[in-house]
């Protein structure tokens, strides 16, 4: 059967996901945040909000991608 992880990361003005079987990457999805641009770096506040927005839609698209459904993996 083998093992399928799902990795999720949200650092500063990024969020990604993905799903990783038996060592193989199946899936790497990145959602970047281009609402900082105006304002010169990262707005904590508005980055928090875009990582709410976006963590469902990368997740479902990592494991669309991979072929994969929650039920598949081993570990998150």
């Amino acid at each position: 059967m083998g093992i399928t992880i799902l990795a999720i990361e949200s650092s500063c003005d990024e969020t990604a996901a993905s799903v990783c079987k038996d060592g193989e990457i199946l899936s790497n999805i990145i959602a970047s945040q281009s609402v900082h641009e105006q304002y010169g770096g990262v707005v904590p506040e508005l980055a928090s909000r875009a990582h709410m927005q976006n963590i469902v839609p990368v997740v479902d698209q990592a494991l669309i991608q991979a072929g994969s459904k929650l039920s598949d993996l081993s570990a998150v």
